[in-house]
Parts: structure tokens; sequence; C-alpha cells
């Protein structure tokens, strides 16, 4: 059974529904003290890092989510679910993140930019396999997934699973042991979005 964190940011909707493509077993959970009770944890998001900070901490969300991850139980970040798993975020302003993969989350720069981009990234790009994973398993080493955002992680090596091109290269998907980010939307991505979940539930 998948727990959907609902902490008043996600896109719960079409996550559910992505999830019950797969034939997974998932429910909204807005109580923190029902977290631990869970397989799988998975953290949606959409919006600004400092409200969604805010929110979780407000319904005591941030503290399960990391009782959670450390239980060694698997749990995936989607997108802003994703930026959420650093330390922190230069996102209007520096503000703190769950702490559970050292880095944090940067706005593209410009001055980066081998030609000229826009910002957000939107639509559909490449995600590059950096390393072997259980959440890409069957996928090839480089597949299209759907993104929207204009931040992105950046992190040590280490702990970066995927990367993706966008003026520059930047890290798209990372594991921390049971720990797993992706910045694009599996639920908006089709059969590779769909394969992504479904190695997540079956893990």
């Amino acid at each position: 059974m998948v727990a959907v964190i609902d902490y008043n940011m996600g896109n719960l909707a079409s996550v559910r529904n992505a999830l019950e493509k797969i034939g997974a077993d998932s429910k909204v959970v807005s109580d923190p003290h029902e977290v631990k009770r869970f397989d799988r944890i998975l953290l949606p998001g959409v919006g600004a890092f400092g409200d969604a900070m805010e929110h979780l901490r407000e319904r005591g969300m941030d503290e399960a989510v990391r009782e959670f991850a450390g239980s060694g139980k698997p749990m995936l970040g989607i997108c802003l679910g994703m930026q959420l798993l650093f330390s922190k975020s230069r996102e209007f302003g520096e503000h703190e993140g769950l702490g559970l993969i050292p880095g944090e989350v940067v706005p593209f720069d410009p001055n980066l930019f081998d030609t000229p981009h826009k910002i957000p990234h939107m639509g559909w790009n490449e995600l590059f396999v950096q390393s072997e994973t259980p959440i890409f398993a069957g996928l090839p080493r480089a597949f299209y997934l759907y993104f929207v955002h204009s931040y992105h992680a950046v992190t040590p090596d280490a702990y970066a699973i995927g990367r993706t091109w966008y003026g520059y290269e930047f890290v798209s998907a990372v594991q921390n042991g049971n720990i797993f980010g992706i910045q694009p939307h599996p639920e908006k991505s089709h059969d590779n979005g769909l394969k992504i979940l479904k190695n997540f539930v079956e893990h």
C-alpha cells in the first residue's frame, strides 16, 4: 500500500490515477501518525518550496516523512517533492528542506545556457540514466519524460542517478539508499512514467 502524502501542495488526483493504472493500492494521507503504517510513501508537489515546507511543518508531516525515511522503506519524491528531499532551497530566499539528500535547489542560471532557453523548463526532455537503480529497471539508458520547473537540484555525483540537458546539464533524478526523487512528472509521462511508478511500487 502506497501513502500519497497530502500537504495541500500536490497534484494528488493525477498521481492516484497513475497508481491506479498500474494496479497499485494507494491512499491519500494527511495525518502524520498514519504514515508509518504504509509500505511506501510518495511525496508529490507543485508550487513554491518555502510554502511546501511550511505546510509540511504545520501538519507535522515533515517529521513523519523523516521518520519513514529512516525506517528503510522506499519513498519517492516527484518534482517539488524531490526538491523537498534536499538540505535547502534558494527559491524566493533560502529555505530549509527535509535534509534527506545532501545538496540544494537553485534557479536555472541563464548565464550558463549554451543558447537562450525559456524558463520554466517545460515539456518533454530526455533523462540520461547515470547508474543502476531499481526505479529505472527495464528502461533504456536514455528516455523521455515530462518536465515543468524553474529550479533544479545540485548534489554530489554519488546521489545523481539521472541527468538532463536544458541549456546545461542538471541532476534530474536522485537516490540515497531507500530514498528516490525525480524532477519530471511520471504521472504525465505516459508509458515511461508509469514504468517508473511500477518499479517503485514493486521494488
